[in-house]
């Protein structure tokens, strides 16, 4: 008798143990109908699926962050107070990246109206978000700031984007190409001898691909030493890779930052792929913070409309299908991940739930 329970207690200890490695988060936005109770209706409803935290844009509205985070602490949930960087509207113009074209992203943004990208070398840029950052992070139910859009504009769209926009993007085309203001251009001439605008192809000039990556690497750690000094943590939101996509489409090499997570979107239909590719890219984001041992959460990109997404054209609308969670959810785990994060729970069907119960479970 006791043999047998003891061989219970091993079982339920094991199940416990793999439920738990699967921790799992939300990307969730304050928007016209949030409120403090409909905060708590939610993020009760998600715990029951196994939950962990929740990471919520309120921008850098600290009146709205102080509400949400309170809500998620005082349901024993972690908080990440998700905030786009690089994207700002309203500030001095000539905080702003420039196009080739010697465009602003101020008035001439790429792709989309909000596409306003900040200079992240713009010496007032950096105290403004290091600033920000930092005010934000000393909140006392903040646990991590994390940083999204903190990159350059994308200079090659995902795959599935193409024919949304129209373009086939075989190269790096000057409109989307940042950033080219005077105090770029003179500082990679002083750095390498190189004058970028007198060059016919810049995109073949590898110190120049690697002189954005290190300005947005340089902003990410001087954001990273001003949360940590208030005895925060941070996380960022980026692309997949870093090498596979990141550092080439968006300047991001993220595993050269001095994150405390990293939250990799991992949209296989962005990118016309299978929900096993998932596994695969994420084994890829876990090999390449291995040696800083970053926890990585797989992002999943949920299909909402899931029954008509063959008859879908847009990715923004597409995502898994009830039947792809377990795979791409024991995908991102089998190679590494610490978790996964759902964007977004609002797409999540009764269908979905279900999968993901029986996923992680």
């Amino acid at each position: 008798m006791k043999r047998k329970m003891m061989s219970l207690l091993l079982l339920l200890l094991t199940a416990l143990s793999l439920q738990a490695k699967v921790a799992t988060y939300v990307w969730v936005g304050w928007d016209v109908n949030t409120t403090e109770e409909s905060l708590r209706r939610d993020f009760k409803a998600w715990k029951k699926h196994g939950v962990v935290g929740v990471c919520v844009n309120c921008g850098m509205d600290k009146e709205k962050i102080a509400v949400a985070s309170k809500v998620a602490h005082q349901l024993g949930l972690v908080y990440h107070a998700w905030i786009p960087t690089m994207i700002q509207s309203g500030l001095d113009p000539s905080w702003y990246t420039v196009n080739r074209l010697g465009q602003s992203a101020f008035d001439h943004p790429a792709y989309v109206e909000y596409y306003k990208t900040l200079d992240p070398r713009n010496a007032n840029v950096r105290k403004y978000l290091i600033e920000k950052f930092t005010e934000i992070a000393g909140m006392p139910h903040v646990d991590y700031v994390q940083l999204d859009y903190i990159r350059y504009a994308d200079v090659i769209l995902a795959r599935g984007l193409w024919d949304k926009y129209g373009l086939t993007m075989n190269g790096e085309y000057a409109a989307a190409d940042y950033c080219y203001c005077d105090g770029c251009v003179a500082a990679f001439k002083a750095k390498t001898g190189i004058d970028i605008r007198k060059v016919t192809d810049p995109s073949k000039i590898e110190e120049w691909a690697q002189f954005r990556c290190d300005a947005v690497t340089d902003l990410v750690n001087a954001i990273a030493d001003g949360v940590h000094a208030v005895g925060k943590k941070v996380s960022a939101d980026v692309f997949p890779g870093p090498d596979s996509y990141a550092r080439w489409m968006v300047r991001q090499q993220w595993d050269r930052w001095n994150l405390d997570a990293v939250f990799p979107m991992n949209y296989n239909d962005f990118y016309r792929e299978p929900a096993e590719w998932v596994g695969r890219v994420t084994a890829e984001e876990v090999k390449s913070v291995a040696q800083q041992q970053t926890p990585v959460y797989s992002g999943l990109f949920i299909c909402k409309d899931w029954q008509h997404k063959d008859k879908v054209i847009d990715p923004e609308n597409s995502g898994l299908l009830p039947s792809e969670m377990g795979e791409a959810i024991r995908g991102a785990m089998a190679a590494g991940a610490s978790g996964i994060c759902l964007f977004t729970p609002y797409s999540m069907t009764e269908a979905h739930w279900k999968a993901l119960d029986e996923a992680v479970k």
